[in-house]
C-alpha cells in the first residue's frame, strides 16, 4: 500500500505564535513525518524546528529527508519526488506560505500522486486568499485568484480594467499579487484606473501581528494617498481584492 501524501499549512510568514495559526492536530501529523517535499528546505526546517518545540519529531532534524519541488523542477522529476510514498511511507508537503498546491508548484505533484494511486490529505491552515476574501466584505460567493498582473504599466492597466469590468459585469471579488516591493506602484495603478466607485481591499501581514486589512473605495483610496497616508505596505506580503459597483 502506498503511503499518504499529507498538505501541510506553513505560517504566512515569521511568528512564534505558531499554535495561533496552525491547529495542534496539524502539528501533531507533521511531527510524526520522516520525509517531505518543499519549495525551499531551508524554511522547511525553520518550519519543523517551530513544530519541534511543540511536538518531539519523528527522528532529529538533520536526518529529515526533504526533496525540493519549486516553480524550476522539471516535470520528469515529480515522480522521483514521490518514489518514497510509492514504497509505503507517509509524507509531507508544504508549502513556502500558506497552503500548498494553491499557487503553489505543489498542484502538480499532487495531481500525479492521484494518478498514482496515493491517498492525499489536505490539512487545515492559513489561506491568505480566503483570510482576505473573509476580511475583505467583498463578495465571498464568487471570486477569483489571479494570481501576478503584467509588470508593465500598460499591460497592468488593461488588466486591472478587465478585471473590474468582469467583477462589475459578473459581481465576482477579484483578487491578485504583486512582488511586495511594487506594493505601492500596484496600489496607485489601482486607483488610477478603478471608478472612484469601485470597493479595494489591501490586506497586508494576514495572520501576523502587523496585520492590516482595509476596504475602501477608489475615490476614499485616492483621497488617501493625495494625503501622503500610503499604507505601511512596501516590502510586505499583501492581497489586492476590487469589486466593482
Amino acid at each position: 500500500m502506498p503511503g499518504t501524501l499529507y498538505l501541510i499549512p506553513n505560517t504566512l510568514g515569521d511568528t512564534e505564535a505558531l499554535s495561533h495559526v496552525i491547529p495542534e492536530h496539524v502539528q501533531a501529523t507533521t511531527a510524526a513525518l520522516g520525509y517531505f517535499v518543499a519549495e525551499n528546505a531551508k524554511t522547511a526546517r525553520a518550519f519543523l524546528k517551530l513544530v519541534g518545540a511543540q511536538h518531539p519529531l519523528s527522528r532529529p532534524l538533520q536526518e529529515i529527508k526533504i526533496s525540493e519541488l519549486n516553480v524550476n523542477t522539471p516535470s520528469d522529476a515529480l515522480l522521483g519526488l514521490l518514489q518514497p510514498l510509492l514504497a509505503g511511507e507517509d509524507a509531507g508537503l508544504v508549502s513556502e506560505a500558506g497552503v500548498p498546491a494553491v499557487a503553489d508548484p505543489g498542484a502538480d505533484l499532487v495531481r500525479l500522486a492521484h494518478q498514482h494511486g496515493i491517498p492525499v490529505r489536505p490539512l487545515v491552515g492559513p489561506s491568505s486568499i480566503l483570510l482576505s476574501v473573509m476580511a475583505s466584505g467583498l463578495n465571498g460567493q464568487s471570486f477569483a485568484f489571479n494570481g501576478y498582473l503584467p509588470t508593465d504599466a500598460a499591460l497592468r492597466s488593461k488588466r486591472i480594467k478587465e478585471l473590474e469590468s468582469r467583477s462589475r459585469s459578473e459581481k465576482q471579488t477579484q483578487l491578485f499579487i504583486e512582488t511586495p516591493y511594487r506594493n505601492a506602484a500596484m496600489l496607485e495603478a489601482l486607483v488610477a484606473n478603478c471608478a472612484g466607485g469601485t470597493l479595494i481591499c489591501v490586506a497586508t501581514d494576514i495572520s501576523l501581528p502587523s496585520e492590516t486589512i482595509r476596504t475602501m473605495t477608489g475615490a476614499q483610496w485616492k483621497g488617501l494617498l493625495a494625503s501622503g497616508k500610503a499604507p505601511d505596505f512596501h516590502k510586505k506580503p499583501t492581497v489586492f481584492l476590487l469589486l466593482g459597483q
